[in-house]
């Protein structure tokens, strides 16, 4: 992988929606396409996930979207602590491309899934390459070795809207 980017494209009062854009994705590993439904530890292989936590407090929410568009999202009350499934009314529309070089994955989540704003996040991935290779890859990593549940990945902020 050359480089792994991601970001939110969009915020409204029913969707948020993401992006990431893997270049050099040539050996990227895709999961088949499994439909949209629940599944666990999409982690294990390619996978783009969000946390997202509010400005105060322990607690936050994990979100995993496989290109296989399988999702799964997750409640913790703390640090890798309390873990239970997050509820969820609709499921996420998860889409990728590929080209050539590039994979672009496109998120829609609902925006009720979300916390309440403002809150701090993280836009991760796991990358999986062929023969097993796997990158982890976030805005910020712990020093020691990368973990995304870390408190150094909610690494950006998202402010409520201001009144005009």
């Amino acid at each position: 992988m050359n480089k792994v980017e991601a970001r939110i494209i969009g915020l409204d009062d029913r969707w948020m929606t993401l992006r990431w854009r893997v270049e050099g994705a040539q050996a990227l590993v895709l999961p088949p396409f499994a439909g949209k439904r629940r599944a666990d530890s999409l982690w294990q292989t390619t996978c783009f996930e969000l946390f997202v936590k509010p400005v105060s407090g322990e607690a936050y929410a994990e979100f995993n979207f496989s290109p296989s568009q399988s999702w799964a999202a997750y409640d913790f009350t703390g640090y890798r602590e309390g873990m239970a499934e997050r509820s969820m009314l609709r499921a996420p529309v998860c889409t990728p491309r590929r080209g050539q070089s590039v994979v672009i994955f496109d998120v829609a989540l609902p925006a009720a899934a979300l916390t309440t704003l403002p809150f701090d996040f993280g836009l991760t991935a796991v990358i999986e390459e062929e023969g097993g290779l796997k990158s982890y890859w976030a805005i910020a990593h712990r020093e020691d070795r990368p973990d995304f549940h870390h408190e150094s990945c909610f690494a950006a902020s998202l402010a409520a809207p201001s009144a005009t």
